[in-house]
């Protein structure tokens, strides 16, 4: 599609988090034009899990997350690692992120980072009743499932921890009531703990329903169109070379994900962004498949039954920007939920797919506008929250465009913090 000649708002990624922007910035009257180097909905916003969690209060960057990434370095299927490689602004990202792997800062995070998913929900709510999104919305909670007693004890101990600094509280459930709660669990786990205030989607289905109904009213989507340079002068973008040509608005908002380090020079401000790489593997439903959607801590794997599928996701590597899928990792996501479903896989063909989680050292979003160019703005570092914070992060960046009280605080996730 061509776009308006001079729209009010050129958005710069076309993910989740660049639709729900350009639901609310047109929502407030502005016209917005939305670009992607790829497809709409593409990257980290199409094969993830599809969770909508406000129980994912807890940040990456907590007591022991060290521990892990160091012994990381010598196992390569770990599901957190770490691969070596000589890049010293990757080791200044893991000092950095080690320096807040302390109890008292993993609260300060995990408190801004409950007002922005506890907003998103609402938000959510709110538009799956005004717009009918098809996108196989459910309010069934999200069901952590553990096959040991060791891990049970030591994941209650994260079920006290939610509910005393956060009131977030989960239901208990014994091993011997799983099978009745969802008879595709098996008979020999230890337990679970449901949280039934989370909710879940499919993503790729939320991303086409979305950007049509944006469409409809107005909002404009160039794919395949490349940022090649940024025109700047006297503290504002002038106007953005692409693969299309030059694309000239009033305002600019970036919403690059894994990229936008790629473009910190350009716009003035540092973007402390690593790629935490993910996979995951879709195919046909099994028989059973599972009610609820799931995710087991032990072994980092999670499950998302939808409709027509069923997904197992999981990992954490930091890698740069390595686009391999190795067949290992899929096995391990297979391996890693046979001891936990009756059926872990279904038949037919299998949808392998990877995305590059755009991590922060604090493990907060970077939402707002850049220190340096009045006109140019940041949505971006959702770290692994990206479809829970989506329409938080739309809202609050339509305020701080339009110079509206933000409806939450939005100074802890300032681009100028890390200047």
């Amino acid at each position: 599609m061509s776009g308006a000649a001079n729209p009010d708002v050129i958005v710069v990624g076309a993910g989740v988090i660049g639709i729900a922007s350009a639901h609310y910035l047109s929502q407030a009257g502005l016209s917005v034009t939305v670009i992607d180097q790829g497809t709409i909905g593409g990257a980290c916003s199409q094969g993830n899990c599809g969770y909508i969690c406000p129980s994912h209060v807890l940040p990456l960057t907590e007591p022991g997350a060290v521990g892990m990434a160091l012994k990381s370095l010598f196992n390569p299927a770990a599901p957190f690692r770490v691969r070596p490689r000589l890049d010293p602004a990757f080791w200044h990202w893991m000092w950095q992120f080690a320096r807040r792997c302390n109890h008292q800062q993993m609260l300060l995070a995990g408190a801004h980072l409950k007002a922005i998913l506890d907003s998103s929900m609402d938000e959510y709510r709110r538009l799956i009743r005004e717009e009918a999104l098809d996108c196989e919305w459910k309010e069934n909670g999200l069901l952590y499932v553990l096959r040991t007693g060791r891990g049970m004890r030591e994941f209650s101990h994260t079920v006290r921890l939610l509910s005393d600094h956060f009131g977030v509280v989960a239901h208990r459930l014994d091993g011997a009531e799983l099978p009745a709660f969802d008879p595709a669990l098996r008979c020999d786990l230890a337990g679970a703990f449901h949280y039934p205030l989370d909710a879940s989607l499919r993503p790729d289905r939320l991303s086409a329903a979305w950007s049509q109904r944006l469409v409809a009213r107005g909002v404009t989507f160039l794919e395949h169109c490349r940022v090649e340079g940024i025109a700047r002068s006297q503290g504002r973008v002038r106007g953005l070379t692409t693969s299309q040509g030059l694309l000239v608005a009033e305002r600019y908002l970036f919403a690059l994900g894994g990229w936008s380090p790629r473009l910190a020079a350009d716009l003035q401000c540092p973007i402390p962004i690593e790629q935490g790489k993910g996979y995951s593997v879709t195919m046909r439903r099994p028989q059973p498949c599972p009610q609820y959607p799931l995710l087991f801590p032990e072994h980092r794997v999670g499950v998302s039954p939808f409709e027509g599928g069923f997904r197992l996701g999981s990992m954490m590597e930091f890698a740069g920007f390595d686009t391999t899928i190795p067949p290992r990792r899929i096995q391990q996501l297979y391996e890693a939920a046979e001891p936990y479903l009756v059926s872990p896989r279904g038949d037919g063909p299998e949808e392998t797919w990877y995305g590059w989680r755009p991590m922060t050292w604090d493990s907060l979003p970077i939402i707002g506008p850049t220190p340096r160019l009045e006109n140019a703005f940041l949505a971006t570092g959702h770290n692994m929250l990206g479809m829970s914070l989506a329409t938080a992060t739309g809202r609050l960046i339509a305020e701080l465009m339009e110079g509206k009280t933000p409806h939450i605080d939005p100074e802890p996730y300032s681009p100028g913090r890390f200047l």
